[in-house]
């Protein structure tokens, strides 16, 4: 008779911090998996504490709060229903440690600790956690299960890796269970599985693979988990975006272990982003306990984009827009705002800001005083835009969402303490070309779980406009900018690729053009540092992925990068450098 083996994977959506809440989620995903008769549940990365826990994770209460969470599950083990993996910190011997805990029988069963810890991009691990090291299998219910956690399967082997995989592999292990807190970008995925089956090639073992789910400040986790068997079939695929508690049976033949179950369709590209801007918003609202969220509606593009991914986030009760006009304003964008209000179902009103504009003109007059009119008068509009938001929202409650998009977050089109001002921006990470395809998307498509209504919510004129973007403090005549689709070409590869203005322009871009974005790009740092946070979905936003210094000297001046004279170094042995060092 085959041997069987039963998995439950709670996909879940932990809150930093709130560790007996994240410790209730825990239990009521262990009912199921009891009900399910699993032998072992599965909970993803630092699930107690809640991912990223960032430096909150170096207070001692927080440490004794999650000892003392994974404690009170491991008692609750003593009833004979599943073992459990649980994500903790974990400190041991005075050094602090990304955990994973086996609870089973009462008892804290056994301990392993992550030993790769990532420091690129939006991970700080190095310097928050000891690194554990490499140990073998843990033996659930008589089967030998490894636990590589996260980053122990990402990188290929080096000085500085340790071989995770491979240590498990040659101790026994029969089947490998990671969990993971892995953020969502676009096309990562792919990437997840390419890392996964280099892994289960390696090691000849079956692979799940547990992601967490959920909005966690700027970062979104997608979920989208899944299991490898050893031949490299999917043997499972859990939904992205949404949580889920999925028993898998597993059966082992002299092939070894294999199981098949759930395979749901994973949203990609355009799809992807809109429904990982819509959780980001809606998890960034519900777990900072704002009771709504309002804002500037514009009759524009960016605008109309965010009220629906807010609407779809929350629901139409829970979002207010407010139409600010001046004597700038278009009548045919006043129509378009009423028209996107009411297909949109939120609430909505018009409240004109000539007395705000013209009082603070007034105000400043005698400062002004022998000074010609320049872009500083019409940036008062925003200010007098952000002011009255930021009342309305301290008068409610409700959190104001600001409607930057990338493209002009890059360049510096946006107004510090005016349009800028807000708690969070759904499309902070998205390029004004996308901005245009999601809304054309939204109109066709609503991701599933989305409280919006259904059909076309954003008025065709809006996207059918050509967009105008104005000018902003620091900028001048010569500042304007060339057309999205060119903008947001140069800004891809000087943003997320960080490509040389010389190959820039030697890939068929204008060097003037090329020049002047990245002239802005550098100038506008510091109004990006005071932004609302926002949204990831590219590889690099605007927050801990791309870190530049705001007083800044250096400027790339666009020409050919001149090849390293490897002939004026000299080059030490090992021997004779590790001697020179002592």
């Amino acid at each position: 008779m085959s041997a069987q083996f039963t998995i439950t994977l709670a996909q879940l959506n932990p809150t930093v911090g709130d560790v007996e809440g994240n410790a209730a989620k825990a239990r009521a995903a262990r009912a199921q998996a009891k009900a399910d008769g699993a032998d072992l549940m599965v909970l993803p990365e630092l699930f107690i504490s809640g991912y990223p826990p960032e430096d909150l994770v170096l207070k001692p209460a927080f440490q004794s709060a999650c000892r003392a969470a994974v404690e009170a599950l491991a008692r609750e083990t003593a009833d004979g229903g599943p073992a459990m993996l649980v994500g903790s910190p974990w400190v041991e011997d005075d050094k602090l440690y990304n955990a994973c805990a086996l609870l089973d029988s009462g008892r804290v069963a056994a301990i392993r600790f992550k030993a790769n810890l990532p420091n690129y991009g939006v991970f700080d691990e190095k310097r928050l956690f000891a690194r554990g090291p490499a140990a073998g299998p843990l033996t659930i219910r008589g089967v030998r299960v490894g636990v590589p956690i996260c980053e122990d399967i990402w990188l290929e082997e080096s000085e500085d890796y340790e071989n995770v995989v491979e240590c498990l592999a040659e101790t026994g292990a029969e089947i490998l269970v990671v969990p993971n807190g892995s953020p969502y970008a676009r096309d990562k995925g792919d990437i997840r599985l390419s890392i996964a089956v280099a892994r289960v090639t390696e090691s000849s073992l079956p692979l799940v693979y547990l992601n967490q789910v959920g909005g966690q400040d700027e970062l979104v986790f997608d979920g989208a988990s899944f299991v490898l068997n050893g031949d490299l079939s999917v043997a499972a695929q859990l939904p992205a975006f949404e949580e889920s508690v999925t028993t898998l049976r597993w059966t082992k033949s002299e092939a070894g272990w294999r199981c098949a179950g759930p395979i749901a369709t994973i949203l990609e590209g355009d799809k992807a982003d809109y429904a990982a801007c819509v959780l980001g918003l809606r998890d960034y609202v519900r777990k900072n306990g704002f009771p709504g969220v309002l804002m500037g509606i514009s009759g524009g593009i960016d605008s109309a984009l965010c009220a629906a991914i807010a609407v779809d986030a929350l629901g139409a009760e829970r979002v207010r827009g407010v139409m600010l006009p001046f004597r700038f304003t278009a009548q045919v964008s006043q129509d378009d705002a009423a028209k996107l209000a009411r297909s949109l179902g939120i609430r909505y009103e018009v409240l004109p800001i000539a007395d705000a504009v013209n009082g603070f003109e007034k105000i400043l007059s005698g400062a002004f005083a022998g000074l010609p009119r320049d872009i500083t008068e019409e940036n008062l509009q925003a200010r007098a835009r952000g002011t009255l938001l930021m009342a309305i929202s301290n008068k409610t409650g409700a959190m104001v969402v600001t409607t930057g998009n990338k493209s002009e977050m890059s360049v510096g089109y946006a107004t510090l303490y005016g349009d800028m001002n807000g708690g969070f921006n759904p499309i902070k990470d998205i390029y004004k070309t996308e901005v245009f395809r999601l809304s054309a998307l939204r109109n066709s498509w609503k991701p599933e779980g989305a409280l919006g209504p259904s059909g076309e919510v954003i008025p065709p004129n809006i996207i059918a406009r050509p967009p105008t973007a104005e000018l902003r403090e620091n900028q001048t005549d010569q500042d304007s900018l060339p057309p999205y689709d060119m903008l947001d070409a140069i800004l891809e590869r000087l943003v997320e690729r960080e490509e040389p203005l010389a190959s820039i322009v030697a890939a068929g871009f204008d060097r003037e053009v090329v020049a002047r974005i990245d002239r802005l790009l550098n100038i506008a740092e510091y109004k990006r540092r005071q932004a609302a946070p926002g949204v990831k979905v590219t590889a690099k936003n605007f927050g801990r992925d791309r870190r530049y210094p705001i007083t800044n000297r250096f400027r790339d001046m666009g020409e050919v990068l001149p090849e390293p004279d490897e002939k004026l170094v000299s080059r030490a042995g090992r021997a004779s450098a590790e001697a020179f060092d002592g």
